[in-house]
């Protein structure tokens, strides 16, 4: 295996027989020995332990960091409160995209930027790239440890390591001091699953304690640990992006589908706004759709989607969903040619497999 960075929760993976791989420079468990279909239902039927410690972590701080963030995000920041947490694509002046990010807003003046892993470096650079006023930005990610508590037992096993109720903490708020197993965490409640759960950010110091302390009041509701092949199976049937796929510097925010997360008409101007504006009134030449297999194939990245004779687009993600029991996909497809309800034809090694357009997104909890 190559060698990559590990995590403080590395020595818990492997006692738990965890698959290793060495993934955007870290080495994180792919699977466990139940095996990834069997992570897949224990998240959404009951609950399940993710290390996300790879995720990057960006502090922007000063007078001017509401101002400076504004220009650096498309999503508009003056709808942030307090202890809230707001996702948004970053774009390069052309529309492409840097990454998408989640920012905490900790108080006035004071942020957290989450970051994909293996944009983090990059990430960083590009902040820094374009910094103005009274701010300050600082990499914080080589002191933080990050954990997953994601599906509808969550909320039970974390209530009782904490005296806080948790039901007040909201979807896509958080709590920045959080006392969890004698140390300070800031938890929030977001999730990368399509079910409910909370993101536990910790010092590297307190995170064996605080994963011990979780596992253990988590066996009474089967939890279990889950890896990376879960994580991206459960983000796809929830219709998330995942950058690098759905996301990227030749694909923009628009294409992906994520026009609400664009504020195209906010008082301060962003990076790659005129260009999207442009991009928007020119008309889409590809945007996102859901794919659903009618003959059993496994539609996989970069396959190609035709009618049956011209092509329409590619597949930026696709597999088999444990919880439809269906293989499924995303795909960039030319929309002036197709609609949902609509029959297409997926080439997979040179022979046509029969697909239907769908409508995202694939799962929905419904609790």
């Amino acid at each position: 295996m190559d060698e990559g960075r590990k995590t403080p929760f590395y020595e818990k993976h492997l006692a738990l027989g965890g698959k290793i791989v060495n993934y955007s420079g870290w080495l994180l468990p792919v699977q466990f020995p139940q095996g990834l279909v069997e992570e897949v239902i224990n998240t959404r039927k009951g609950v399940s332990l993710f290390d996300v410690s790879h995720m990057g972590e960006i502090s922007v701080k000063g007078r001017g960091a509401e101002a400076y963030l504004q220009k650096m995000v498309t999503n508009d920041l003056a709808r942030l409160k307090n202890n809230a947490v707001m996702y948004s694509p970053v774009c390069y002046p052309d529309g492409g995209v840097v990454d998408d990010i989640l920012v905490y807003r900790v108080e006035d003046d004071n942020y957290l930027l989450v970051v994909n892993a293996a944009n983090t470096d990059k990430d960083f650079d590009w902040f820094m790239e374009n910094l103005s006023g009274d701010v300050v930005l600082t990499n914080l990610s080589p002191d933080y440890a990050q954990l997953a508590l994601q599906g509808p037992d969550s909320e039970k096993i974390l209530q009782s390591l904490v005296s806080e109720p948790l039901e007040k903490i909201r979807n896509y708020h958080f709590v920045s001091d959080l006392n969890l197993a004698g140390a300070k965490c800031l938890v929030s409640r977001t999730g990368y699953t399509g079910e409910d759960g909370f993101e536990i950010y910790c010092s590297n110091e307190d995170a064996s304690k605080i994963w011990d302390a979780v596992w253990e009041a988590g066996q009474k509701y089967s939890l279990s640990a889950a890896g990376l092949g879960s994580r991206d199976v459960l983000r796809l049937e929830a219709s998330m992006p995942l950058y690098g796929h759905e996301l990227s510097s030749d694909l923009n925010p628009l294409m992906a589908g994520l026009d609400r997360f664009v504020a195209l008409g906010k008082a301060v101007s962003f990076n790659g706004q005129e260009a999207l504006k442009i991009y928007k009134q020119e008309g889409l030449t590809q945007k996102l759709f859901g794919l659903e297999m009618a003959d059993r194939g496994v539609p996989r990245e970069g396959y190609p989607v035709s009618d049956g004779e011209s092509e329409l687009g590619w597949i930026s993600s696709g597999t088999y969903s444990p919880t439809l029991d269906k293989f499924i996909a995303m795909a960039f497809l030319d929309p002036k040619a197709v609609k949902p309800g609509d029959q297409v034809v997926v080439t997979i090694r040179n022979r046509s497999y029969g697909a239907r357009i769908i409508k995202m997104p694939f799962y929905r909890r419904d609790y």
